[in-house]
């Protein structure tokens, strides 16, 4: 629930310009929820020892960094695959699918680190890069949409 309710702003806000729900602000909703994941994970690995120490049951203290690691690049898999949505009902244009593509591929190449085990700082690396690719992807999605409209 706590994914759902992070990710609802989007439609709160389509809802509240436009009177309607529709599959675009839904599609937003999701890219959001399948970014909230690995962004999370990513974090609750490098913190960890501290998560333990208070005994919060985080999934890295729960099921181990192995499994956890191994999810992130589940979930990065399935955010790519998301994040591809826009383009393919017509939402966005090629600005947007090469954005979401190189930043997505991106993405995946630091959960990938992440899982290999191959950084002493890929955890925090890999979450200061998912905060990064929201952000730009968003940009992304709003910079194809007015540029298509511009003369």
């Amino acid at each position: 629930m706590g994914g759902l309710a992070g990710a609802a702003p989007p439609l709160l806000g389509w809802v509240a310009v436009t009177g309607e729900v529709s599959a675009e602000p839904l599609l937003l909703v999701l890219i959001i929820f399948a970014w909230t994941p690995p962004h999370f994970w990513a974090l609750a690995i490098h913190r960890k020892a501290e998560y333990a120490r208070v005994e919060i049951p985080m999934l890295p203290v729960t099921h181990g960094e192995h499994y956890t690691k191994l999810h992130i690049v589940l979930y990065t898999c399935i955010l790519l695959a998301v994040s591809l949505l826009p383009y393919v009902i017509h939402m966005s244009g090629l600005l947007y699918l090469l954005c979401a593509l190189a930043l997505g591929l991106r993405f995946l190449r630091w959960s990938w680190v992440l899982y290999r085990g191959t950084r002493p700082h890929a955890a925090i690396d890999t979450f200061k890069y998912s905060v990064w690719y929201l952000f730009l992807l968003f940009i992304a999605l709003l910079a194809d949409h007015y540029l298509l409209l511009m003369p």
